[in-house]
């Protein structure tokens, strides 16, 4: 008779500036992947307390000491919740980053789950209130990154300080005629060329042909105006924490 798998019950939290996104892994698919609003933190207590025994809970929070305190009285005490800190080494991942524990735990997350789903030289970027565009080699390492803002953000800053340009519907145009088209089609703009200027300069240093591998809110929006060959994920931070986990709870097991 085949033996049963054992299943690895991950929660796996990726808390951020807008949303905070969660997830529960059984060790072959999510069971369970869901959001709240950041403000609405409070309200994954009763989410969190039907869930079943857990062998990790992993997060990653951008969104300051505050929330982290918010979220610590929501999540189950045990086992002991993991707050991720970029290193300079994790799962198969090298950090070029100068001072590695100052890098976003989402971008470090991001990248091993890159990395993990797809093994080659790419362009990680997160679409959500912050773009974040890293590149990562085909040897795994995490060579550097930028942050710019959002399209969303981008155009928030250019309604509250110009007096002229006020938020207001747009789509994108190649050749914008409206002012919101204008506003919108020069957020995306710029955003793309920030995904495209890095995978030149990952080009540039050697890595043939980097993929895009895209995530976020914003994600859906930027991936048609990209000459690249794209991959969308739905949550790249929850699954580059679910590697970090699951290689944390097989190192327990094999003690």
């Amino acid at each position: 008779m085949k033996a049963a798998s054992v299943k690895r019950m991950v929660l796996a939290i990726d808390a951020g500036n807008t949303r905070v996104k969660w997830g529960l892994h059984d060790g072959a698919r999510w069971r369970t992947r869901a959001w709240v609003e950041t403000a609405n933190v409070t309200r994954l207590k009763t989410a969190f307390a039907r869930l079943p025994q857990l062998e990790a809970v992993i997060i990653s929070n951008v969104a300051g000491d505050a929330l982290r305190r918010k979220l610590s009285k929501q999540v189950p005490v045990q086992p002991e919740p993991v707050w991720l800190t970029s290193t300079r080494a994790q799962a198969g991942i090298r950090s070029s980053y100068a001072k590695p524990a100052q890098l976003g735990p989402d971008r470090w997350a991001s990248v091993i789950g890159a990395y993990r789903l797809f093994g080659v030289a790419a362009v990680v970027v997160n679409a959500g209130t912050a773009l974040t565009v890293d590149a990562l080699t085909a040897d795994g390492v995490f060579a550097g990154g930028v942050i710019v803002p959002g399209v969303d953000l981008m155009r928030t800053a250019l309604a509250e300080n110009t007096a002229g340009l006020k938020r207001r519907p747009g789509k994108f145009s190649f050749f914008p005629d409206a002012t919101g088209d204008a506003i919108m089609s020069g957020a995306i703009n710029a955003s793309c060329g920030a995904i495209e200027r890095m995978a030149g300069f990952l080009e540039d240093a050697g890595q043939v042909s980097p993929l895009c591998v895209i995530s976020g809110g914003g994600a859906t929006v930027l991936a048609p105006h990209l000459n690249l060959e794209v991959k969308l994920v739905d949550n790249l931070v929850l699954e580059g924490l679910l590697t970090i986990a699951n290689g944390a709870v097989a190192k327990r097991r094999e003690k």
